[in-house]
């Protein structure tokens, strides 16, 4: 029995994968699934495992770019609101993967607990977030994590709890396959006085960064003791244009997409970026995004 046999009510074949992404480019996905639970999710999990059909999991697609050439074997996309529930007991926050950071940024604060604000301004879902480690100069969500409920690629339920979790500068040891939910420990504070926090950083994002235009964020990890955005700037960068690709104007570690933009555009402005940083400085950038 094939995979749209076996689950045809969630299952399409040839999808376009470029509306779910942020940079709005890439090819199909030979196969979207969209499981409606945890447990549908387990279902499909395990029949790839068993027929070895290769399975990718899509987020928010805020920190991703698709290849023009598409994705072969099967894109899980975490879109039902069941894995997008939040609940807060005590000074815990628990979240499903589906979570957006804004949302969860907005039930703490509600709630009086502190942590999450300096995470403000940063796209995409929890289960992202923790795969990379997500942050800024304020801290990053890998500090706030009591555990994580992942799935293996066999379909396995599993608790990582704090011992078996490690996080570093856009890096986590977590490689199951899945993310489920996440556990973080916050601690109270005054709402007026987090809100407070919150918009300051808010205000300092939106000014540097183009919060407004089709990107993934950024583009580039910083290299240790150094900024990207600065060597790309430095590097007379800001403002190219390759095709519908463009390295922003207001924020080097940013790449823009315009109308009619292709995957092999960015992909050819992130190779430019490379080469000159690279040539000027000598210092090899290490992408931040996913490529698929």
């Amino acid at each position: 029995m094939t995979l749209l046999e076996q689950f045809p009510e969630i299952t399409k074949a040839d999808q376009p994968l470029a509306p779910l992404t942020w940079m709005k480019t890439g090819g199909l996905a030979q196969f979207l699934v969209t499981p409606r639970n945890a447990d549908e999710l387990q279902k499909v999990v395990a029949y790839c495992h068993a027929e070895e059909i290769p399975v990718r999991i899509l987020g928010g697609g805020s920190n991703l770019l698709v290849r023009d050439e598409g994705v072969s074997g099967v894109v899980v996309q975490l879109a039902d609101p069941s894995f997008a529930q939040i609940s807060i007991e005590g000074t815990k926050a628990r979240a499903g993967a589906g979570v957006s950071l804004s949302h969860l940024i907005t039930e703490t604060i509600k709630a009086g607990l502190a942590g999450m604000e300096t995470l403000v301004g940063i796209p995409g879902t929890v289960g992202g977030a923790l795969r990379g480690n997500a942050g800024g100069r304020s801290g990053d969500i890998g500090q706030l994590v009591a555990s994580v409920t992942v799935l293996t690629a066999s379909g396995e339920r599993v608790v990582r709890k704090e011992d078996e979790l490690s996080f570093a500068y856009r890096f986590s040891s977590i490689n199951d396959l899945a993310i489920l939910e996440a556990e973080f420990k916050l601690y109270p504070d005054s709402p007026d006085e987090i809100t407070r926090r919150t918009r300051k950083l808010w205000i300092m994002k939106k000014a540097t960064q183009p919060l407004a235009s089709q990107s993934a964020g950024c583009v580039f990890k910083n290299p240790r003791g150094m900024s990207a955005g600065s060597l790309i700037d430095q590097a007379g960068l800001k403002g190219t244009r390759i095709g519908g690709a463009e390295i922003s104007d207001r924020h080097a570690n940013f790449i823009v997409t315009h109308e009619g933009a292709t995957s092999a555009d960015v992909m050819r402005v992130i190779d430019l970026a490379r080469s000159k940083v690279a040539e000027q400085f000598g210092v090899d950038l290490e992408l931040e995004i996913q490529v698929w």
